[in-house]
């Protein structure tokens, strides 16, 4: 089992007393790993999309064709971040949520959830995985904010002219 694998054991009796100090560290570098991609993501996305905005000669194609851009790289990070809680829970053993038992799409909606700062509450975290989840909750807001941001700028741009 992964936990085994992972966990060092330490005292006697045959039982296994864990690290969470290490496993907090660990789960904390999982969320810089993960807000770092998140973010090279969105930049690309928001520079191809300023590329795609400078021909003002249809913006109401510019400005859809911007906005599905943007859900795009949304969708791509919180699938990064499901993807990260299955490696957090399943290989990592970094804690659990509870409410994942049938697989990937669990996850994914769990974190769409925090990302999206919903948190309806039938998944909960437990264990150093709350780290990665507190740090996603963070990221998300920070690049929807970004994303409206833009938006926000570029539209103002289109409509002007």
């Amino acid at each position: 089992m992964a936990v085994n694998r992972i966990r060092r054991h330490v005292g006697g009796g045959g039982q296994a007393r864990y690290n969470p100090p290490m496993d907090y560290l660990l789960a904390t570098a999982v969320s810089v790993v993960l807000v770092a991609l998140c973010i090279s993501i969105h930049y690309e996305m928001l520079n191809l999309m300023a590329r795609v905005v400078h021909r003002p000669e249809r913006h109401r194609w510019i400005i859809m064709v911007m906005i599905l851009g943007l859900l795009f790289a949304h969708v791509v990070e919180i699938w990064l971040f499901g993807f990260g809680y299955l490696l957090a829970q399943e290989q990592l053993a970094l804690g659990h949520i509870t409410g994942t038992g049938d697989g990937l799409f669990d996850y994914i909606y769990y974190s769409a959830m925090v990302y999206t700062t919903v948190g309806f509450g039938d998944q909960v975290p437990g264990g150093a995985i709350r780290m990665i989840s507190s740090t996603e909750a963070l990221a998300g807001l920070s690049l929807i904010t970004w994303s409206a941001s833009f938006t926000f700028l570029q539209m103002q741009r289109l409509w002007r002219d």
